[in-house]
């Protein structure tokens, strides 16, 4: 939710900006009356980006590979949106007005509808940006808390937008940016790293037991980075507010001397201030991502003892058409096997509770996902029992009346994938 919220209230910021130049410029120019052509193209762009962010809600990416590239994709554009802003923020007012102006002087309704044009490209840049980057967010977290993230981001910057053009906001636009940028960097450092995660589990990439291990808890739990990112933005805040309030400080000094001893105790409270919240933010960090893993590698879910008739394994359909994940072990020759079961749209899954790169560290449920132990990754459930990624190694099984029937041999056969 807050990565949703720092991108909607930056990209949301930009975009008042860029707006309130627009109209600011027409009024102090006796042009008032172009001001409606720049809403339509606000509300153009508005609902074109609304309709790019349904769409991409609706179109369901569920390979990793794909979803990896997503991820990687919002990364850059985080990073752009970063590396333009700070590119044009000086002379942003001065190319705007530029531009506004020689739209504004061309005859008739040629120059409304070049005012339309421009702020709808402007804003549509930004709408599509996000609408992108934020279904790429999802990815890793939250669907309803990624939503109210954005909605209280956009909200916000709405806000911030109409404040500071009203003068009711006295906002240094320079600090913002510096501050945003900085958190902004940590986004995309977790939308890259999620994204390379996602490679290496569709296999895309090398991946190993151990990378899976290191990487996978941390960039699958939104806590970590909540921490991670709510720390950095506070660390941020506060270096600004010091040099802001020191540096307004020692402008009111008497003397040079003064002056002078006032800034380098200044300096000396701000390394103590920064190095103790840093201190604090790192040992937070630590207890965080201790919690993470412990969570990761907890105890594995109860499994209930099946036996054998024959070459069969017989579960009842009964036991497993709840949509939970249902857990037994077996014992063939001297070695025992668990596999697991779950109700899918179009029948059942059933696996090894094991994978091809993990092996078998084994699965738990977390609501509607079905969860890696060992990576943390969460599993497609209508993907359950195919190739790819961290699915469980599927084994085949059939209905027969009221029981569903798995093979021992193909249970045995099975554990022939699983890494050791």
């Amino acid at each position: 939710m807050l990565s949703a919220f720092l991108i909607a209230l930056r990209e949301g910021v930009e975009a008042s900006l860029v707006v309130g130049i627009i109209l600011v410029y027409l009024s102090r120019t006796g042009r008032g009356h172009l001001a409606r052509f720049a809403w339509y193209g606000v509300a153009a762009a508005a609902a074109l980006s609304l309709a790019v962010a349904v769409a991409l809600e609706r179109f369901r990416i569920s390979e990793d590979g794909f979803e990896g590239l997503m991820l990687l994709v919002a990364s850059v554009f985080v990073i752009t949106m970063i590396v333009w802003m700070n590119r044009v923020a000086r002379h942003l007012k001065k190319e705007i007005e530029q531009k506004v102006e020689a739209y504004a002087v061309r005859a008739g309704k040629a120059a409304g509808w070049g005012i339309f044009l421009f702020v709808f490209l402007m804003v549509l840049r930004e709408g599509a940006e996000l609408a992108l980057i934020l279904r790429a967010v999802e990815l890793s977290s939250e669907g309803l808390q990624t939503w109210i993230g954005t909605i209280a981001g956009i909200g916000a910057a709405v806000a911030v937008g109409l404040f500071f053009f009203k003068g009711t906001l006295r906002v240094p636009l320079h600090r913002f940016f510096a501050v945003t940028s900085a958190i902004l960097m940590l986004v995309a450092f977790q939308l890259a790293l999620t994204g390379l995660h996602e490679l290496s589990e569709a296999r895309w990439l090398p991946s190993s037991k151990q990378e899976m291990a290191l990487i996978g808890p941390i960039v699958r739990n939104e806590l970590f980075f909540f921490v991670f990112i709510f720390g950095a933005a506070a660390l941020l805040v506060l270096r600004e507010w010091q040099s802001a309030s020191h540096g307004q400080a020692a402008k009111e000094a008497a003397g040079e001397a003064e002056k002078r001893l006032l800034e380098s105790q200044n300096r000396r409270q701000r390394r103590w201030i920064i190095a103790a919240a840093g201190a604090c933010l790192v040992v937070i960090l630590a207890l965080t991502a201790d919690f993470i893993y412990a969570r990761a590698n907890s105890a594995p879910p109860a499994a209930r003892a099946v036996a054998a008739i024959g070459n069969e394994v017989r579960i009842p359909l009964s036991e497993v058409q709840d949509g939970a994940l249902h857990l037994y072990t077996i014992t063939a020759g001297n070695q025992s096997l668990r596999f697991l079961i779950i109700k899918k749209p179009n029948g059942y899954g059933t696996a090894l509770d094991a994978c091809r790169i993990c092996g078998a560290e084994g699965y738990r449920q977390d609501g509607q996902n079905v969860i890696c132990r060992h990576c943390g990754a969460a599993i497609y459930v209508p993907s359950i029992g195919d190739q790819g990624g961290c699915n469980p190694i599927g084994v085949p099984s059939h209905s027969d009346g009221g029981d569903l029937v798995l093979d021992v041999s193909g249970l045995v056969a099975a554990t022939k994938e699983i890494p050791q």
